[in-house]
């Protein structure tokens, strides 16, 4: 398979502080691959530097086989590479359906219209006029997701997507992300909900002081999970 995306011996900065220290990982075409790790190890860290958001002083960011010089969210998006950011970020002032088509301003053609967003999540379309920021925080969340499929990614990138919300949600939310990536986008989750990553992920990156240190197939064992929870334990 080919890489969609890959770091290599990454470098990362915010101002002085270094952030991640010769991190390497990379996602194929298809894949559904879980980045865990403890608080504050640098998983956002990954996503801001293949945005240009932290400072790139080392390494090399590919997108697709093409290295990225300097990193833009414009340029990932352009190559098929899409964040579904912490925290949702959805527009202010902005209907459910404005918010959708902003995340199609990139041009990209594929199978993600409006219409197959609603079919997706179909709260969306029966609040389609409402303003995003006046949906639920599991709402919101939903609209996030078809924010990032309307711009027709090869790879979404969800960071800690099923933060704050209800048991319930987070079900759905497991149920979406395995019929998007059945239909062959491929999935970067990083997450410390391990439940949702043994019922997503196939395989596991897992980090420590800004560098991936272990990775393997996830498995949904009680050993396989134990495993995966030392990597996540506070």
């Amino acid at each position: 398979m080919s890489a969609l995306l890959t770091l290599n011996e990454v470098e990362a900065f915010y101002g002085a502080a270094h952030i991640l220290h010769r991190l390497s990982l990379h996602v194929d075409a298809g894949e559904r691959v879980a980045l865990i790790g403890r608080n504050g190890v640098g998983k956002t860290t990954v996503v801001n530097t293949i945005l240009g958001l932290a400072q790139l002083r080392g390494g090399t960011v590919r997108i697709g086989g093409e290295a990225i010089a300097r990193p833009r969210p414009y340029i990932a998006a352009q190559r098929g590479v899409v964040v579904v950011p912490q925290g949702r970020r959805i527009v202010a002032n902005l209907t459910v359906e404005e918010n959708l088509l902003l995340g199609g301003a990139t041009g990209r053609k594929g199978p993600w219209t409006a219409p197959e967003i609603y079919k997706l999540f179909p709260i969306l379309q029966e609040r389609a006029h409402t303003p995003g920021t006046a949906l639920s925080g599991g709402q919101q969340q939903m609209l996030a997701v078809g924010r990032a499929l309307m711009s027709n990614p090869g790879l979404v990138l969800l960071d800690e997507p099923t933060e704050g919300l209800a048991p319930v949600i987070v079900d759905q939310l497991a149920d979406i992300f395995n019929r998007v990536a059945d239909q062959g986008t491929a999935l970067l989750l990083i997450e410390q909900n391990l439940s949702l990553v043994a019922r997503v992920a196939h395989r596991y990156l897992a980090m420590a002081k800004g560098a991936v240190v272990a990775d393997g197939p996830v498995d949904a064992s009680p050993e396989g999970m134990q495993a995966l929870a030392e990597h996540v334990a506070v």
